[in-house]
């Protein structure tokens, strides 16, 4: 919130900005992030947002039960992204969550993807570095920050296409935009507005 009311500042004051504030707000909310990438025909994992404990059975049964991912709105570096393994694993983690007066949104898990996803670095409309990331152990997070390894990876035609698409449908001029490697082709996961650089950089 900080953030982006401090662009909002430097906007109208011509302070040049890569991204705007509202590119920067959409990203941010992972809801919001989902719900224009699917409007603009982009893969994505089937999302349910749950509002309160009642909606938790009916989200489990439209994503076809568990195993899911449940996360909160907002999060970095994998805090907040938790993996539910059973149904009542996955109940007990929303309700801790709304309890918390946390908004959480449920995933359906993208099996053939576990451990790995691909960080794409996207400026300008062009992609400029892309790196396969590999969680350790029984960790399904493959973020850097959760002790993950990563590797330079060619990136396939299909996955820039929908890396370039996603900065472009969020607004932003940057972006890193992490995708799973799916059966049928990449899914988005989330587009982040301000990547961080040491991972990408050093890898490739």
């Amino acid at each position: 919130y900080v953030g982006t009311a401090v662009v909002r500042q430097l906007e109208p004051m011509g302070v040049v900005s890569l991204n705007g504030a509202e590119a920067i707000s959409a990203s941010r909310d992972k809801l919001r992030a989902l719900q224009l990438l699917a409007r603009h025909g982009l893969p994505v994992p089937p999302t349910v947002f749950v509002r309160d404990r009642r909606g938790i059975a009916p989200a489990l049964e439209r994503l076809g039960g568990a195993p899911v991912v449940v996360k909160l709105l907002e999060g970095t570096q994998g805090v907040g992204v938790m993996l539910a393994e059973t149904v009542e694993m996955a109940q007990a983690i929303v309700e801790t969550l709304q309890f918390a007066k946390q908004n959480v949104m449920v995933q359906r898990f993208v099996r053939e993807s576990r451990g790995r996803d691909v960080r794409v670095i996207v400026v300008g409309g062009k992609v400029v570095a892309a790196m396969r990331r590999m969680s350790r152990g029984r960790e399904f997070r493959s973020n850097l920050h959760r002790g993950g390894t990563a590797e330079p990876v060619a990136l396939p035609p299909a996955y820039a296409e929908v890396a370039v698409r996603a900065a472009s449908v969020l607004g932003l001029s940057v972006a890193g935009v992490d995708m799973l490697e799916g059966e049928g082709g990449p899914v988005v996961l989330e587009v982040n507005s301000s990547p961080g650089l040491e991972g990408i950089e050093t890898t490739t």
